[in-house]
């Protein structure tokens, strides 16, 4: 396993060890540019990876991933087991596009097998940037803290203008009560504006996502007719096939 990224948040080090630092980060943009360019619209799914196989959310979340296929999008998760495992299995078994963006960590999370595609990162932070830069809608299922960083860090760039507002659709009522309880009270003591409430979509219902997606995604951002790079022979960049958008 790589320490690199445990290093450089030690504190400060020498000018080299950071000009290394910073290499290191490009070349990582640049691998996963290479994979991600050519794939069209994703969708990206969140969740935890300690929920397995047989339980009701990784169910949910096998559904997700083949209704995303279904829809057209790539279905691009953060690669690992449980509900990103789950996600990506269901867009294959759609016969969709199903990529993961792997983080490398101590314990050394696998790839899981419903893969074409796999990217693995040693910096979260840049394998968060990829995870959103080519979606036009994310799928928060139920998670722990990782899964809540990602849903917040997309919820504040569209809050701050950073990023197109695409649709956050959250997977699980009951398990984000209290999550959205906590949100309305922010909102009541004006730490965020009531608008804001209207950045996300709370639901249990597939049906209700697929509208809201079609919607706030597909339609707004006019993916019926998205313009596919292609790949160059030149650079042994590879096209991977895609759905229609529906």
């Amino acid at each position: 396993m790589s320490r690199t990224e445990h290093h450089f948040l030690a504190g400060r080090h020498s000018r080299l060890s950071e000009l290394k630092y910073l290499i290191k980060v490009c070349l990582e943009f640049i691998k996963g540019f290479r994979v991600l360019h050519f794939l069209g619209p994703c969708a990206t799914v969140f969740g935890s990876a300690r929920i397995g196989e047989g339980e009701f959310y990784y169910d949910q979340a096998r559904q997700v991933g083949s209704l995303l296929a279904n829809m057209g999008f790539t279905v691009m998760t953060g690669g690992g087991g449980g509900i990103m495992e789950a996600a990506n299995r269901g867009a294959k078994e759609a016969n969709g596009v199903s990529v993961g963006c792997n983080i490398i960590l101590p314990h050394e999370q696998q790839p899981n097998p419903y893969l074409d595609k796999v990217v693995e990162f040693d910096f979260f932070f840049v394998r968060k940037v990829l995870l959103s830069k080519y979606s036009y809608c994310f799928i928060v299922m139920p998670g722990g803290f990782g899964t809540l960083d990602e849903m917040f860090e997309a919820i504040t760039l569209i809050q701050t203008q950073k990023m197109n507002r695409f649709p956050i659709i959250l997977f699980g009522k009951s398990y984000y009560q209290k999550l959205y309880e906590q949100i309305v009270q922010m909102s009541q003591i004006g730490t965020i504006s009531p608008a804001d409430l209207q950045l996300f979509l709370i639901t249990d219902s597939l049906e209700e996502a697929r509208l809201h997606i079609h919607q706030h995604a597909i339609v707004t951002f006019g993916l019926n007719q998205y313009r596919q790079f292609k790949p160059s022979g030149w650079f042994m960049e590879k096209k991977i096939k895609k759905n229609k958008m529906k």
